[in-house]
């Protein structure tokens, strides 16, 4: 990856954003309401990049991402981010968070205990709150005590949430109710 630019495209779920950099993928946005929505979202930290053609890494890695959002139980943690900018604790929650797996799901207490420190789940929320690697790093994937939906930054909150693990068919909820 040499240029830093940007494309849209088509998912199953919609129109999603990805930008890349010489190291590695630096943006991944989940469909907002529109074109200019999903853009304005995917650059809230930084400036706005050229839309190009994405090269060989970043197309394979958008396939992917294809592949996941119809269902197929596709492994993203090979994709190249590009960390720079990215806090020392946001890196490692996003580092354990990668490990799982479509279908899988933990918690954030769960992913707190990973990282040697239990009380630490409300910071673990913020951080994937934070996440600009949205399905890359798959904080979806990362639920609240007792199976609970927990929040969810992307465009459709909740509701986006729950619909990609309904389509990656994960396990979740302790009880009827508690979404």
């Amino acid at each position: 990856m040499t240029t830093t630019a940007c494309t849209l495209f088509d998912t199953a779920i919609g129109r999603c954003g990805i930008a890349w950099g010489p190291n590695g993928v630096t943006a991944f946005q989940l469909p907002e309401p529109g074109d200019a929505a999903t853009l304005r979202r995917m650059f809230r930290r930084g400036s706005p990049l050229p839309q190009a053609e994405p090269p060989p890494d970043v197309h394979d890695a958008i396939e992917r991402i294809v592949a996941l959002l119809q269902g197929e139980h596709t492994d993203l943690r090979d994709v190249r981010l590009d960390w720079e900018g990215i806090a020392p604790f946001n890196r490692r929650v996003y580092e354990l968070s990668r490990e799982i797996l479509a279908g899988q799901t933990r918690t954030y207490g769960e992913i707190a205990a990973q990282l040697g420190d239990p009380t630490a789940s409300r910071a673990v929320g913020q951080a994937l709150g934070a996440n600009p690697f949205a399905v890359i790093v798959p904080c979806h994937r990362v639920l609240a005590a007792g199976g609970r939906s927990g929040g969810f930054s992307a465009g459709g909150g909740v509701s986006t949430k729950l619909r990609i693990l309904l389509i990656e068919q994960a396990q979740f909820g302790a009880e009827p109710g508690l979404f």
